[in-house]
């Protein structure tokens, strides 16, 4: 293996050992994959170019098209020409799904789930590392600078992660950064000539040889590894930063601005109650005078994987005029119409649209979508709650304790899907969830049960100071501690309710705020909450309340409901022309993606995301074969020509002149180079063979001084002798005398291998061919120039030499068909 390539290679390993360090921010690896093949093509056309060789700036730039049209093939194909060639559309997309990645950066905990957007910047990252470590450290062999980037990328995602495992990242990205360093030392040290071995000891101990200098920087290598590693901890740390994961991350200052993301509950819920002033992001009107139920609810987390909670990927339409009646609402359950009016601060952006539930209509400017299993609207490209005025009519359900305790089972569909919990749960919860409600009859006495352990029998209490806490083991914790804040309590019952077969998940927003003398109700970043939300069929997704001293009990978990609520106007029960709970679809539809609002032309709400694993491993090796092909078609006349240039030249500078008397002229036979005949040498058989060899390279070399003129706009005129038609180079050319010298030495190097009655061969014609392409790339225009490069009117040889080898094998086909029917008997020869 040369050099060169051994340095791409390591170049490509130690990319990938430095991306290694991204894989904890996102929970799958697919992305690892995708970009590995990519990084190995981008790798590759380098490699290529290299060897043809190319200049180094287009070396690069044929790198960096390459990579811009298989991140097209990838992410943007349905907007690019023959969904590879980027045009505006393209590169709207490209900024669309940047954005979103943005966006799903600061929204998510870690792992975050593989959104498009972060895929794009994930591989296009990685590729863009990719490339500047392969110019730094093979194009132009400077492997000590291609540092830079890969410390860039191990710092953004070490900056991204919460630190789990860190060393061991840092670990993988600096050996890949010192085999690059090693390889580049051992390319170095080849070019000095042979290495010797290693320093051997004496009898009396002493060194009796030199070290070898690649073993020493092995050695040096492992060392400075050693110490980068273990310097860090003996030094003290410094908390705070710009990356600090402990940070408020609700504003700059006091009474700065700043958004806040409760998509991310673990971070921003605990920030939002912590801050030193509770700042107003949201003032209400509403219809109601009992405000205890007034929950403003952004979203719900619905996706458990031990872990975290986090909402699962679902699809959005576009929204409704009047919103469908809630999943499981049955027309017994009492309920009255609530309207509400919300404005939100300036300072206030979220993704989300806070409203109360369950909503059946709103009213609202921008760029909103509809979310129909949880009943949510989400901003599309980019819009947020950030100074929105908007109104939600809302239903006040009121379900009796004996309507939830006799609710029936709920769809299998439904359950199935809000009842996992993964394998990683404790078994303390399910066995502590148990205990909790062994004297309950039915899943709503568990409920109730598990919201007052958690709220008044179970020695709870309420703190903000506690750390969220993350991994599988952190409900365990709070089990045993029994102090935290909403997020701990609405987690722990969300994951015992599962446990019991109660569909659950959690809902995030904000709890009833305050109520002021103008009758308006201010909600602020202390108002930040979280709650379990429980599924009862006939009453659909219920509202409890494990927090103590947060929010409010609800009515229906008390011992006595009361029979009515004078301060909310009961709405008309539903009649039989009353909007159906089930959407208009298809009969095909089964009722319980009915319930669940999902059947229906959903767009995805990670667009152009799926969840059916991503896009067959064929598909996108063919898309990336045909990438590779449509790019390297184009630029085919243009390598074969400096393949066969270089080809050319190289056997002229490494053949020296022929002995005196080694070429003459014999009896017209074959043997020269290039497709030009050479006559036969009446010689001995090897002076004989190294005559044909120097003639061959002298009529190569004549073959290119004509190609080369061709490609500068000077035809070849095949009928003169190369006297004549060196003489018609120099006339067209308008060469100067040393040029002209040049070329006519050239010729008649020729003239001396094909007429002279004692030829001799002469060396250094390359240079004279070289100095022909200066003149004449020196007096063409620009576009002629370009043309010669990109397509070279000389490449039509390749054409005709393909032309040749088809004829010739028709010929030996036919001739062997021909002797094989001579050889057959005549009486068979028509059979």
């Amino acid at each position: 293996m040369s050099g060169q390539a051994r340095m791409a290679l390591c170049a490509t390993a130690a990319t990938l050992m430095a991306a290694c360090a991204l894989l904890p921010l996102v929970d799958q690896v697919s992305w690892f994959l995708q970009a590995a093949v990519l990084l190995a093509i981008q790798t590759g056309v380098g490699a290529a170019a290299r060897r043809v060789p190319l200049a180094r700036p287009l070396t690069v730039t044929v790198q960096a098209l390459v990579t811009l049209m298989l991140l097209t093939l990838v992410f943007a194909r349905e907007h690019a020409f023959i969904g590879m060639i980027p045009g505006p559309d393209a590169f709207i997309r490209f900024a669309d799904l940047l954005e979103q990645g943005t966006q799903d950066v600061g929204r998510y905990a870690i792992p975050a789930p593989l959104s498009d957007g972060i895929e794009l910047m994930l591989v296009g990252g990685v590729l863009v590392i990719g490339l500047a470590v392969d110019v730094l450290a093979v194009t132009f062999r400077s492997a000590a600078p291609a540092g830079l980037p890969l410390l860039a990328l191990y710092s953004v995602a070490a900056g991204l992660s919460d630190g789990a495992g860190g060393w061991v990242w840092f670990l993988i990205a600096a050996a890949g950064y010192l085999m690059l360093l090693l390889a580049e030392g051992r390319d170095r040290l080849s070019q000095w000539g042979r290495v010797f071995g290693g320093a051997r000891r004496g009898p009396g101990g002493e060194p009796s040889g030199p070290v070898a200098p690649v073993r020493a920087g092995r050695r040096i290598g492992v060392v400075a590894l050693g110490i980068a590693l273990a310097v860090p901890l003996a030094l003290p740390t410094m908390n705070g930063g710009l990356l600090d994961p402990a940070g408020t991350g609700v504003g700059t200052g006091s009474g700065g601005g700043g958004t806040i993301s409760a998509v991310n509950p673990l971070v921003s819920l605990r920030d939002s109650l912590n801050v030193e002033e509770d700042r107003t992001v949201m003032t209400m009107r509403t219809s109601t005078g009992d405000l205890s139920g007034t929950y403003l609810r952004i979203v719900s987390l619905d996706d458990f994987d031990g872990t975290t909670w986090k909402p699962s990927r679902r699809n959005i339409v576009a929204v409704p005029n009047d919103l469908p009646t809630p999943a499981g609402l049955g027309p017994d359950i009492r309920r009255a119409e609530v309207r509400t009016r919300i404005a939100a601060s300036d300072s206030y952006a979220q993704d989300w649209l806070p409203m109360p539930y369950p909503p059946s209509g709103v009213k609202v400017d921008g760029n909103w979508r509809y979310e129909p299993v949880g009943m949510t609207l989400v901003g599309d490209h980019g819009q947020t709650t950030r100074g929105a005025t908007y109104e939600v009519t809302s239903l006040d359900v009121q379900p009796t304790a004996e309507q939830l305790a006799s609710a029936p089972e709920p769809p299998s569909a439904l359950q199935r899907e809000f009842t996992q919990v993964p394998d990683s749960l404790p078994g303390i919860v399910s066995r502590t969830a148990r205990e909790i409600t062994a004297d309950a009859k039915n899943p709503y006495e568990q409920a109730v049960a598990l919201q007052e352990h958690f709220a008044v029998t179970g020695g709870f209490q309420y703190d903000t100071e506690v750390q969220a806490g993350s991994g599988s083991q952190a409900i365990a914790r709070f089990l045993r501690d029994k102090r935290g804040f909403c997020v701990h309590f609405s987690f722990a019952m969300a994951s015992m309710a599962r446990t019991l077969g109660i569909p659950a998940r959690v809902a995030v927003g904000f709890a009833p705020g305050t109520a002021q003398a103008d009758g308006t109700v201010t909600v602020g970043l202390r108002d930040a909450h979280a709650w379990p939300e429980l599924y009862f069929e006939g009453v659909g997704w219920t509202r409890f309340e494990p927090t103590p001293n947060r929010g409010s009990t609800p009515t229906y978990t008390q011992p006595e409901v009361p029979s009515s609520i004078p301060d909310l106007p009961e709405a008309s029960r539903p009649s039989d022309s009353a909007p159906s709970a089930e959407p208009s679809t298809s009969a095909s539809c089964a009722d319980q993606d009915r319930r669940l609002q999902m059947c229906g032309g959903a767009l995805p709400l990670d667009p152009g995301s799926s969840d059916d694993g991503g896009r067959p491993w064929y598909r996108t090796a063919g898309w990336t074969l045909l990438v590779v092909a449509l790019v390297v078609l184009p630029l085919l006349p243009m390598l074969w020509r400096l393949r066969r240039r270089s080809v050319r030249l190289a056997s002229a500078r490494h053949t020296g002149a022929a002995p005196p008397g080694a070429l003459g002229r014999g009896r017209g036979g074959e043997g020269g180079g290039d497709g030009v005949a050479v006559t036969t040498l009446a010689v001995e058989p090897d002076e004989r063979h190294a005559a044909e060899v120097a003639a061959g390279h002298v009529l190569a070399v004549w073959r290119e001084l004509t190609d080369t003129a061709w490609d500068y706009g000077i035809a070849p005129d095949d009928a003169l002798t190369p006297r004549k038609a060196a003489a018609r180079i120099v006339r067209l050319g308008h060469l100067d005398d040393p040029t002209t010298r040049s070329v006519h030495r050239v010729a008649g190097a020729v003239e001396q291998v094909l007429f002279a009655p004692d030829p001799h061969a002469e060396a250094g014609l390359a240079d004279e061919v070289r100095r022909l392409r200066g003149a004449l790339r020196a007096r063409a225009g620009r576009r002629t120039r370009i043309r010669a490069v990109l397509a070279p009117r000389s490449a039509v040889r390749a054409v005709w030499d393909l032309n040749d080898r088809w004829l010739a094998m028709k010929g030996r086909v036919a001739t062997g068909w021909a002797a094989a029917l001579a050889r057959r008997p005549f009486g068979q020869q028509s059979g």
